[in-house]
């Protein structure tokens, strides 16, 4: 209460002053009550006049000009109660705000108060004994004891033989996941039943949740361009409102009517309900499962028109699982696997759990490589034992022995190359799975405007083929390397223009796009930092459903704005007629301020869209 006291005294004053301006009327004091308001609505008029006079030595212009100017109005021709209730209206103008704004925001601040602050850490692997320290602290390689219940503080690898972890804040999914030695656990994950132990793969700052309170922090900040647009209304309304309320004076040659018509120039339609809007849409969206970048982010959404996705790890499932190996110059299967899987172990590329899961399940024992490097795009190359091992696209392989050949490739297929010594030793055969949505969001696009649709990927053209034959996608575009993505979603057409990616090389493409969509649950840091939104389920169902929360949100903040100012303009042009008395003239301007903020935040309850082509709540 005291910390509410603080921050909204002055609209405690004001109330304070207007009960007892009313009390002295009552007491057949009126003289003493128009004294009391006066000298307050002065005080009011100086303190927002100094901020006012700040702001256009800035170049800045806004609605602060028409609260000036109404309060000293009031004053001049003796409105006192109604320059009382306007004061009272600038004054709680930013209590409504905030309570506006908490409630648009609520998803996105539960996310940021979520965020753990300290962690304990064991003094040793095998030891029970353990030390508090702040998140911040922790370091790479740190073993971190999580208790029942609590917040998983950074990413990193289950230590403990089982573990049951809820990631819903994450994924959005309600069912606890069954976790065991060796198995990823993420930060914003909460522990089960049972306490755990990990070992920290990431600091805090890299930390799967932290990248999120990022984006959160990130997409609070920036305004949409129609936020923008109702900034730049401010000075055209104050010049209509003191233009037409001086007419009225002067045609009704009665002073009083000036500040009638003025009391009704309601601002709040403009300074607060457009970012309502939009910070209700943020949260509905993050609520669904993709944190948004920001108001204009989410503009774009609402008017995307075409649309281009990375092929493994987006459009399929980005677990591709090994069909068969061939191999040549006298290698064994067995051999050419644990060499590709002692090569691909460091690797982020989606093949590579593929193949290591592979050599597990034929119980291959994998050495251990040295030297590892990942060429971007193109496979990678490592030491294991006394052979050099290349892995990845047969381009790659041939610069070490041009005779390898192309391998006879089923459709669907992804095939890694392995070349040992030089010399081509044989290739691995990897079928990668179409997302069960993919079909069902490509046809939503369609239905919903978006007339381009393209596949935009660094893998084989048959394989990019056979994923856009199951989807219907008529525009492939494959064997590219980033800087071939940037050039062709640069040329993307018609705008605005969205790209949908996972990993590293698809950073740049993200970036270049009108709107860059990341797959935050197994994507990277790069993708995620280079987007501007970021879906935190391991599905493209968010994907629509922003779209439509996104539209939603565009309809609700011009609707908010256009509510707001045909209600305050109307109301002006039945106060210029001497209609509507000063008094009731102030309090009208609350109700209209109130119903454009309350519709602003009919965005928090957007329909998210059915990926079948209905909408539901």
């Amino acid at each position: 209460m005291l910390k509410n006291f603080q921050r909204y005294w002055l609209v405690y004053l004001a109330l304070v002053v207007l009960a007892t301006t009313g009390a002295l009327r009552l007491m057949e004091q009126p003289v003493a009550a128009q004294w009391l308001a006066s000298v307050f609505i002065v005080a009011v008029i100086l303190w927002v006049g100094a901020d006012m006079i700040r702001d256009l030595l800035r170049g800045h212009t806004g609605l602060d000009i028409l609260a000036v100017v109404s309060m000293t109005a009031t004053l001049l021709v003796g409105e006192y109660v109604a320059g009382l209730i306007i004061v009272l209206m600038i004054t709680g103008g930013e209590a409504l705000e905030d309570y506006a704004q908490a409630r648009a925001e609520r998803n996105l601040t539960n996310l940021l108060n979520r965020a753990p602050q300290h962690a304990l850490r064991l003094l040793s692997a095998d030891s029970d004994e353990v030390e508090k320290i702040a998140v911040s602290d922790i370091a790479i390689g740190d073993v971190i004891l999580v208790r029942p219940a609590e917040q998983i503080p950074v990413d990193g690898t289950l230590l403990s033989e089982h573990a049951s972890v809820d990631e819903s804040a994450l994924t959005g999914e309600p069912l606890s996941v069954d976790k065991h030695t060796g198995d990823e656990v993420m930060s914003g994950s909460l522990a089960g039943q049972a306490a755990l132990r990990l070992r920290a793969d990431r600091v805090a700052a890299d930390s799967q949740y932290q990248r999120i309170i990022d984006l959160v922090a990130t997409a609070r900040e920036e305004k949409a361009p129609v936020v923008r647009i109702a900034d730049r209304f401010a000075l055209p309304f104050t010049v209509f409102a003191v233009l037409l309320a001086a007419v009225a004076a002067f045609v009704a040659q009665d002073a009083t009517r000036f500040a009638e018509v003025l009391v009704l120039a309601t601002p709040c339609p403009l300074i607060i309900a457009a970012p309502v809007a939009f910070l209700g849409g943020l949260s509905r969206a993050s609520e669904r499962g993709m944190v948004v970048k920001g108001g204009g982010v989410l503009e774009q959404l609402a008017t995307v028109r075409s649309a281009a996705f990375d092929k493994t790890g987006t459009l399929t499932s980005g677990r591709p699982q090994l069909e068969h190996i061939d191999t040549s110059n006298g290698w064994q299967e067995d051999e050419v696997l644990a060499l590709a899987a002692a090569a691909e172990r460091g690797s982020t590329h989606a093949l590579a759990e593929g193949i290591m899961q592979a050599a597990e399940a034929r119980g291959v024992t994998v050495p251990t490589a040295t030297d590892f490097e990942e060429i971007a795009t193109n496979g990678v190359a490592a030491e294991v034992g006394r052979h050099q091992v290349r892995v990845g696209k047969l381009s790659f392989i041939q610069q070490t022995d041009p005779a390898a050949h192309a391998a006879e490739v089923l459709s669907g297929e992804t095939v890694a190359y392995v070349a040992v010594d030089g010399q081509f030793a044989g290739s691995l055969h990897m079928a990668d799975q179409v997302r069960p949505e993919a079909g069902a969001l490509i046809r939503w696009l369609r239905n919903q405007g978006v007339g381009k649709l393209a596949i935009l990927t660094g893998d084989a053209e048959p394989t990019a083929n056979a994923v856009a034959e199951k989807l219907g996608i008529n525009e492939v575009h494959a064997g590219l390397l980033p800087k071939d993505k940037v050039e062709l979603a640069g040329n993307l057409a018609p705008h605005p223009t969205m790209m949908v990616g996972d990993g590293i090389n698809d950073a740049p493409v993200l970036a270049a796009a009108d709107i860059g969509i990341a797959l935050g649950v197994r994507g990277t840091t790069a993708a995620g930092e280079a987007a501007d939104a970021v879906i935190l389920k391991d599905s493209l169902a968010p994907l629509a459903e922003a779209i439509e929360i996104a539209r939603h949100t565009l309809r609700t903040a011009k609707t908010s704005i256009i509510i707001g100012i045909t209600l305050s303009v109307g109301l002006m042009l039945v106060a210029a007629f001497g209609y509507i008395p000063a008094v009731a003239g102030a309090l009208l301007q609350e109700v209209v301020d109130l119903a454009a903020v309350l519709y602003a935040l009919r965005a928090l309850q957007a329909p998210v869209a059915n990926l079948e082509g209905s909408a539901q709540r």
